[in-house]
């Protein structure tokens, strides 16, 4: 893997990933998201240990904006040292961006923070416009099996009880865009989420080994335009389906050109070694963290610990309520907390089906009451959730006083467990 090979499909890869990224940042700004997301709202949703990542001013976070679409034309069209210092500064603008609030986690954030990372280690690749310029060929492997796991893993995930046998939830999705035209009608047909639940897993698992395989890959990248088109048309995904139709480029030769006869194959440097054990480390993380939700009893989907970062990609239908109550330890009085007063639409929908996050704004309002005069305040909430369109049911134990839970990797013994009945257990 050491050899060196043309760079072509790399240097179309980067060129294409570049484009994006400043599209999206030009995009997030166009649309006011950085008010909407960083500076307007009160309360920001953190991550499992990086509590300390805060927003900036709107200003600060504008200019912090620019800086990442500079820095993606960077990634796209510069060399050597200008490359390597855009691609660090793409990396570290866009993670910091996503870190300061969990609410808005998606899958492909966490992709395109993982390329902008592996951008920064693999060696300075030449001008987009050198045809000759050569790179060893474990660069063009290691993104690769990057999409790789992306695909097989959303695909694993996807061999479920609720997805496979009751085409859930793309059987209460897809009759809502049966206006589209000229496919609407097909969503209203009741066989129709099967044949789309099925597809898509089959499409997940198996797509990667058709683009690797020289024959099958022109049309399997046939499918990947018109499935990733298909779900950008149905789905609020922003450019996921564009960042996946340019990435899954890199699997093609776009020269038929003969190589040039190989040189010799220089010793191993130390530095060479620090890189491979970098990346070796990396994909271990990537193919065993995913796997961490079997340390956890219950349903996945129903408690969400071990969820994120396993590219479940829109797996279910889930909705909550939550209402929370504030007690104070001396008076014994209680009072009802309006969410209204400290979340937006989007925090308060996404908090009241994500057990953590219910936890994180217990705390604030912990805090924020004990500010405002109430004694050794005590939290509880009364959360019911609805999944995959089950009649909903309480989430967490209403009695359980927050503020004396922690969150952390262990357990979260406060959550009421789904019910055991025949046709869940088989979805768990």
């Amino acid at each position: 893997m050491r050899e060196r090979v043309r760079a072509t499909p790399f240097s179309v890869f980067r060129g294409v990933f570049g484009l994006l990224m400043a599209f999206g940042a030009a995009r997030f700004m166009w649309l006011g998201w950085i008010e909407d997301h960083y500076s307007d709202p009160i309360v920001h949703f953190h991550y499992w240990g990086f509590g300390w990542v805060e927003p900036f001013s709107a200003e600060i976070l504008y200019a912090i904006h620019w800086v990442m679409l500079l820095a993606a034309f960077g990634v796209m069209l510069g060399t050597r040292w200008l490359y390597r210092l855009s691609a660090l500064t793409l990396f570290l603008t866009f993670t910091y961006t996503e870190l300061i609030d969990l609410t808005y986690y998606l899958n492909h954030y966490y992709y395109v923070s993982i390329v902008c990372a592996l951008l920064c280690i693999v060696p300075s690749p030449p001008s987009l416009w050198d045809r000759e310029a050569r790179i060893p060929r474990w660069v063009l492997v290691v993104f690769k099996f990057q999409i790789a796991i992306v695909y097989i893993y959303a695909g694993l995930a996807k061999i479920n009880y609720d997805w496979l046998v009751l085409a859930l939830p793309l059987k209460i999705w897809l009759p809502a865009h049966d206006t589209v035209p000229v496919l609407g009608p097909l969503f209203a047909w009741s066989v129709t989420p099967y044949i789309f639940s099925w597809f898509g897993m089959l499409y997940d698992c198996l797509i990667v080994f058709f683009l690797l395989y020289k024959p099958t890959r022109i049309w399997a990248y046939l499918t990947v335009i018109a499935f990733h088109s298909l779900t950008g048309l149905l789905f609020q995904i922003g450019i996921f389906p564009l960042v996946m139709m340019g990435g899954t480029l890199i699997f093609f030769d776009f020269d038929t050109r003969p190589q040039l006869a190989l040189a010799p194959k220089a010793p191993i440097r130390p530095r060479e070694r620090v890189l491979a054990a970098v990346l070796l480390l990396h994909f271990a993380f990537q193919l065993i963290f995913p796997w961490r939700y079997l340390l956890y009893e219950g349903n996945v989907f129903w408690t969400e610990q071990g969820y994120r970062f396993g590219w479940r990609v829109m797996l279910m239908e889930k909705a909550g309520t939550a209402t929370f109550y504030v007690k104070d330890s001396q008076t014994g009085r209680e009072g009802v907390v309006d969410n209204r007063e400290f979340l937006n639409p989007h925090q308060e929908k996404q908090m009241a089906m994500q057990p953590d996050m219910i936890l994180q704004f217990a705390h604030f309002l912990g805090t924020h009451y004990a500010e405002q005069g109430v004694q050794g305040p005590q939290v509880r909430a009364e959360v019911y959730v609805t999944l995959n369109a089950r009649p909903s049911r309480l989430l967490i134990d209403p009695t359980v006083d927050l503020m004396k839970e922690t969150d952390s990797f262990r357990p979260k013994t406060w959550i009421v467990p789904f019910e055991n009945n025949a046709e869940n257990a088989l979805s768990q």
